[in-house]
């Protein structure tokens, strides 16, 4: 089972959202300080949070109930540094017991872990509605912690909050701050006074240090928020045999270790299932989708999560497994909930992938059980291996040995009259890794002699789980003299 990182207090990992880097904070401080964005809902939580980003991290819309998960980021702010998190929004009175929605329970849940965890808090009420009973009802929670917190009047567009700042003087907080999240006004303010309450952490203090970044993608329903759980060993993420419970795309940090028993740190983020166009049935759901696309184009390793119960690979299982391999990412495949199958159900979905899922036969599979928190040392290794295989160095010299012995050993067919002829290969790329064969005659480089080259270079390199991409192009007949390209005569 994957791990949390085991770090000494004085040299704690913390997430970066922003960069994909583990930062380590070299002061001696257990972490980064932590504000949390608290508040019920549609008062504008996300807009602050992505107002302090700098960018739209945090999905924002006029639909109450958007955000459900925590969403964290580290922030660089005027020489320190601090980590935020936005939070669902507090949509149940304190004393209610009965008939709460299942939803409403979650991001509570979510919510109190992250008011818990955090140094400082940040209430945001909405200034254009005033205080609501919904509203003192937050803020009696809130003062149950004793911790500082600051109230953001948030939508303030005008002067005239002055008029009604006594109404958010009630809350007993005595940190009223007017912010308009749009246009980041007041905003500055606000967290200057935040960041006085807080420990001091200074930039200077804080290295990175590379992290693998990991997005689990899949259709809706498969399993993948349930796999973080599992593999965090702890319930950090909604889940729901509801579709789309998941909606931002969440990074959470923890570790595996490499085949030398060393701790590889790591940022694993949860994204939106992926379902057909033609379902996606608000702008909400689409936001959750873009974010999911964009996690596979910025991960380095994807893993993607399959239903093994259902002895079946879909159409939008194709069409998920199209995108990886267009991004030219590293893949994992894990077949989730094979406690419902046996091992022939097993051997029969691992044979169907193969042949339904050629683009990804590269990309080593893990049978797992979320739910049974089994089979997860299988993907631990799997990830392990591919980490590592990342790390994979193709020399010019060793790569030319490789395919001039594959020449000799099988060579190829003669197309049209005219063998084909190798004169040199060079590695052209990383992301997928791409090698270009120069040869006499484009036209003689029959697909399935390259395919038998292809998989001559795994043979000689440790390539499980990378993508490979084989490219013949003719060389060149004339080099151009370097003194007439520099405009000599």
């Amino acid at each position: 089972m994957l791990k949390q990182p085991d770090l000494p207090p004085e040299n704690c990992a913390i997430k970066s959202i922003l960069t994909g880097d583990i930062l380590m904070n070299q002061e001696n401080t257990a972490e980064l300080p932590i504000i949390a964005i608290v508040g019920r809902p549609n008062v504008g939580k996300s807009s602050l949070f992505n107002a302090v980003v700098g960018r739209k991290l945090a999905i924002v819309h006029e639909m109450s109930g958007v955000t459900r998960d925590r969403v964290s980021a580290d922030i660089r702010w005027q020489g320190q540094m601090f980590t935020l998190v936005d939070t669902g929004g507090l949509n149940t009175l304190d004393n209610t017991e009965k008939n709460v929605d299942f939803w409403d329970a979650g991001i509570t849940e979510q919510a109190k872990c992250a008011m818990e965890a955090a140094d400082v808090l940040i209430m945001v009420c909405d200034s254009q509605s005033g205080l609501t009973p919904l509203d003192l009802d937050v803020a009696r929670r809130i003062r149950q912690l004793n911790k500082p917190v600051f109230v953001a009047a948030n939508k303030c567009d005008n002067d005239d909050w002055k008029d009604y700042a006594s109404e958010f003087a009630r809350l007993g907080f005595g940190n009223v701050y007017p912010t308009c999240c749009t246009h980041k006004g007041g905003v500055t303010a606000l967290i200057n006074a935040a960041l006085k309450k807080c420990r001091r952490v200074s930039i200077a203090s804080v290295v990175k240090k590379n992290a693998l970044n990991i997005a689990i993608v899949g259709r809706p329903n498969v399993g993948k928020s349930s796999l973080v759980n599992a593999l965090l060993g702890e319930e950090r993420l909604m889940t729901s045999p509801i579709a789309g419970t998941t909606r931002d795309a969440v990074k959470i940090e923890f570790a595996i270790h490499d085949k030398d028993g060393n701790e590889v740190p790591v940022q694993l983020v949860d994204t939106a299932g992926l379902r057909k166009t033609g379902k996606v049935d608000n702008v909400v759901e689409l936001f959750s989708i873009m974010r999911a696309k964009s996690a596979i184009d910025r991960a380095d390793v994807v893993i993607m999560v399959l239903e093994a119960g259902s002895n079946k690979v879909t159409a939008q299982d194709r069409k998920i497994a199209a995108l990886i391999e267009q991004s030219g990412r590293s893949c994992i495949i894990a077949a989730n909930k094979c406690d419902l199958c046996d091992n022939d159900k097993k051997e029969a979905l691992l044979k169907e992938l193969h042949q339904t899922l050629p683009g990804l036969s590269f990309a080593p599979a893990a049978f797992i059980s979320a739910k049974e928190r089994s089979g997860l040392d299988k993907l631990e290794a799997c990830l392990a291996l591919v980490a590592d295989n990342l790390k994979t160095e193709i020399t010019t010299g060793l790569l030319n040995r490789v395919l001039a012995k594959a020449f000799e050993d099988t060579p190829p067919p003669v197309i049209k009259g005219v063998p084909l002829k190798l004169f040199y290969a060079s590695l052209a790329g990383l992301r997928p890794v791409r090698i270009k064969l120069f040869v006499n005659r484009v036209e003689s480089a029959a697909g399935n002699y390259l395919a038998f080259l292809k998989k001559r270079i795994r043979d000689n390199f440790p390539l499980e789980g990378i993508p490979l991409d084989i490219e013949a192009v003719a060389r060149p007949k004339k080099i151009e003299s370097i003194r007439r390209k520099n405009g000599s005569k």
